[in-house]
């Protein structure tokens, strides 16, 4: 472990992480061991869960310091198969501080149905407003859907390309799979997240009445 990162520096973030990851997991959206979480130690640096772990009983004990190239620094166990997923962001955009993944029903649901759009653009709600930087429903956020794989490598790669456009994202989707949603710290990774999962479901609904 890097001198300079000490065990109480990143099992505080691995504390507040867990914390944020238990009342999700509350909410029902990492039924069975699903879901992943990680924040950001420093800019080579994140802790993340390890593999298997009931999100509802996380403790900072349940998070792994990794470097961003996914070597284990320190704590003990699996690293989530996801891994890549988490540093892949944290690679691309040195203002990621947290990364949360969850599969609630409306994220499960609508990555199924919409995923043959390619992504999800939510237009004139007002809760566009929780959307860092968004500061009227008078616009459009995008959420792109990517198809399911278990090659974690392969996806980071595609989501990487889809980052490069630079337009500016919070999220995707995973058809069938969850969500992945981030920001420039945990309470606005959770906001981002929340968001998400209440646009979903009013989009289904409303493709439900307008069919």
């Amino acid at each position: 472990m890097r001198p300079d990162i000490t065990t109480i520096d990143w099992r505080q973030t691995a504390s507040d992480v867990a914390l944020a990851a238990c009342a999700l997991a509350a909410k029902g959206w990492a039924p069975a061991t699903a879901g992943n979480f990680s924040g950001r130690i420093d800019e080579r640096h994140a802790t993340i869960t390890v593999s298997g772990r009931d999100k509802g009983k996380l403790t900072e004990r349940d998070f792994l310091l990794v470097d961003l190239d996914g070597r284990v620094v320190d704590g003990h166990g699996k690293p989530s198969a996801e891994t890549p997923l988490h540093l892949q962001l944290y690679r691309h955009d040195p203002s990621i501080r947290a990364v949360l993944h969850t599969h609630s029903p409306n994220q499960t649901v609508a990555g199924r149905v919409l995923a043959h759009e390619g992504s999800i653009r939510f237009e004139g709600y007002e809760l566009l407003k929780a959307f860092s930087g968004v500061g009227t429903h008078a616009t459009s956020v995008e959420l792109p859907v990517f198809a399911n794989t278990q090659d974690m490598d392969e996806l980071a790669r595609i989501v990487d390309a889809r980052l490069g456009r630079r337009d500016r994202l919070f999220g995707y989707l995973i058809e069938g799979h969850g969500i992945y949603a981030w920001g420039v710290d945990l309470a606005d990774a959770l906001r981002h997240l929340e968001a998400f999962d209440f646009l979903l479901g009013c989009e289904m609904e409303l493709r439900r009445f307008t069919r």
